[in-house]
């Protein structure tokens, strides 16, 4: 089952996607993106580690994240990874632009066929004014067809607001 989890920053997502995971009963994969690069996205790391139950296994992998759900997936375990839009924040960084191409479609084109339970955290960022600059533009155009893509192939889409869930597409929580 994919499920897309968004919402705004501190809404709760990954919170829910924790607990979502956790009640699931089988055994857990968190896929971190993240680079942390600063003391900020150190503290952000430590959080959300101090959060997550000690059995549950970590992979980080801030570029290649198809070729980790492919590796990952198996039917009895369920993948968590967060965030989409730090992994699409590292690819657009890179100074090769085809490779966010080449891994936005790898991951689309894998995801309808990964066995268990993958839950799919991401920041919804079209709510707000249009950037100003070049580069966050593309990101929230990037974001956006991402999302699209996603939520079209998801069995469950939810969007987190004040910690609160609101179901998208798909069954009740």
């Amino acid at each position: 089952m994919l499920e897309l989890i968004l919402g705004g920053a501190r809404s709760g997502k990954s919170r829910l996607a924790e607990k979502l995971a956790d009640e699931s009963g089988l055994e857990v994969v968190y896929i971190a993106t993240s680079q942390p690069l600063d003391g900020e996205m150190n503290e952000r790391v430590a959080q959300h580690r101090a959060r997550r139950p000690a059995h549950w296994a970590l992979v980080e992998e801030p570029l290649a994240l198809a070729r980790v759900l492919r590796e990952q997936a198996a039917s009895g375990r369920c993948l968590l990874v967060d965030c989409l839009t730090l992994w699409l924040t590292n690819l657009l960084m890179l100074e090769d632009p085809a490779r966010l191409a080449a891994e936005r479609e790898a991951l689309l084109g894998c995801v309808d066929d990964l066995p268990g339970r993958i839950l799919l955290v991401s920041n919804e960022t079209g709510l707000g004014v249009v950037p100003l600059g070049e580069l966050t533009r593309r990101y929230v155009d990037e974001a956006g067809w991402l999302h699209q893509a996603l939520g079209e192939r998801s069995q469950r889409v939810l969007f987190t607001v004040a910690g609160l869930p609101m179901v998208l597409k798909g069954e009740a929580l």
